[in-house]
């Protein structure tokens, strides 16, 4: 890899992605196959990597960030190495692409599944500059982060179409999730996905890295509803099932759109208030949060607690007040959020961080904790994967848990058989699926266990 002009690192996470990019930089500039290194992250994993190369290196790289003064100088001063936020590259586009003609660039892309989307604006400003840079990576853990085909544009960047092809509507036209059971012919497109791009990617996961990591052990919790919670659930779903349902048979094509409609049950399942403030009852899911941190107390042990939707998180945090939790979300800044993480990390009488995947699930280590409790899940394979990681990973000591709290006859079915789909997808295009991830998708039906969840009869 360090010979290649462009390379895919697809370690699952844990396995230390951050260390070999390190290692690769500090090698591209002694062997002067660069003469400066461009990391490129999400902004809220920007100080991440300065404690990282503070902990393995002695270089001190510069920040680029959405001060543009401070952004010229450092620039062009001396600096070898660089890191910057996606959208700061975006604001600094012509700037970067001047750089580049006077000095030589190699830029690494962390979290490359932020460019999934080959519309976007910002994947778009990467496609632009990408052949500017002559040595170019890519990494993540989750290169298929929600779909099969958002693999396609991350390829792109690194080699313009050769290996996946340039034409992304037939390549996801091809790899789209099937509705109901998998033909054969969807599972051979899927296994002939890394096949075309293996010469330049390294795949490693946990089962097969010879690592001894403890070991993960997955609890479904089923919660009892709350009277008033029940019934509102019951008003909505009555109201989409006449949206999405007619004879038996979905009457929306586009997926985005049901599951944008479907969003609304899986708030009231979590917590009513999230879209009724005038709702004041305790949701079902509490009791059962509340009998797995009891457990987690008597064993002295910490645990995360996720959420997909930031008024659940002060919610939580104002329930489990006198366990001095703390929370991380989109609505706190860069600044609380390292905070609340450095004090969940090393302050011992804070057992408990409450956070949405979105603002937390990539790029941490918080292996003080080894229970990983999801008080409710989006419809996303990333956010799943990616959250339950950040305690599974390199330097965890103890088993780890996995709980999915899950009310009866609800949505909360479905995501599970959705998600199970999409793991099962991903991980054969992969190709480290096992007869288990091909049983899955030939055997699991999403619109009929939808049909199901829908039905006015529990």
């Amino acid at each position: 890899m360090r010979e290649l002009p462009f390379s895919a690192i697809f370690y699952e996470q844990g396995l230390g992605k951050t260390k070999i990019a390190i290692d690769l930089t500090l090698f591209w500039l002694k062997a002067n196959r660069v003469e400066s290194v461009l990391i490129v992250t999400k902004k809220g994993l920007v100080k991440n990597w300065l404690d990282e190369f503070d902990i393995h290196s002695h270089v001190v790289p510069r920040v680029i960030s959405t001060d543009r003064a401070a952004n010229h100088r450092a620039i062009f001063s001396p600096a070898r190495i660089f890191i910057a936020g996606y959208e700061s590259i975006k604001v600094e586009e012509v700037t970067i692409a001047r750089f580049c003609q006077v000095r030589r660039l190699g830029i690494i892309l962390d979290e490359s599944q932020k460019l999934k989307n080959p519309a976007s604006l910002l994947t778009q400003c990467f496609f632009r500059i990408s052949p500017l840079f002559p040595c170019r990576v890519i990494m993540t853990g989750t290169p298929m982060a929600n779909r099969p085909y958002d693999i396609w544009s991350q390829i792109f960047f690194l080699d313009e179409g050769k290996a996946l092809g340039t034409d992304f509507e037939e390549f996801k036209a091809k790899l789209e999730l099937p509705k109901t059971n998998a033909t054969s012919d969807y599972l051979d497109e899927l296994q002939s996905v890394f096949p075309r791009i293996e010469s330049f990617a390294a795949r490693q996961t946990k089962a097969g890295s010879g690592l001894k990591l403890p070991g993960k052990v997955f609890e479904r919790v089923q919660a009892t509803w709350e009277p008033r919670q029940r019934a509102m659930y019951d008003q909505v779903r009555t109201q989409l099932r006449a949206e999405i349902v007619k004879d038996g048979r979905h009457t929306i094509d586009s997926a985005d759109d049901v599951v944008k409609r479907l969003l609304r049950l899986v708030q009231i399942a979590s917590n009513p208030a999230t879209i009724d403030e005038s709702y004041t009852e305790k949701p079902g899911k509490v009791a059962a949060l509340d009998q797995i941190l009891s457990a987690i107390r008597s064993n002295n042990e910490k645990a995360i607690i996720w959420t997909s939707f930031v008024p659940n998180c002060t919610y939580l945090k104002n329930h489990l007040h006198a366990d001095q939790a703390v929370q991380v979300n989109g609505r706190l800044s860069i600044a609380a959020r390292n905070a609340s993480i450095e004090k969940f990390k090393k302050d011992d009488s804070v057992r408990f961080l409450v956070a949405t995947p979105a603002a937390a699930k990539e790029g941490l280590t918080l292996t003080v904790a080894n229970h990983a409790i999801f008080f409710d899940r989006s419809f996303s394979l990333d956010d799943y994967s990616q959250a339950q990681d950040r305690i599974h990973r390199i330097s965890q000591s103890k088993q780890c848990y996995i709980y999915n709290i899950e009310l009866p006859d609800s949505i909360d079915e479905w995501i599970d058989a959705l998600i199970s789909v999409k793991d099962a997808a991903a991980k054969i295009a992969m190709g480290d699926g096992t007869e288990a991830d091909l049983e899955s998708l030939e055997g699991v039906d999403l619109e009929d266990i939808l049909n199901v969840v829908l039905s006015q009869d529990p």
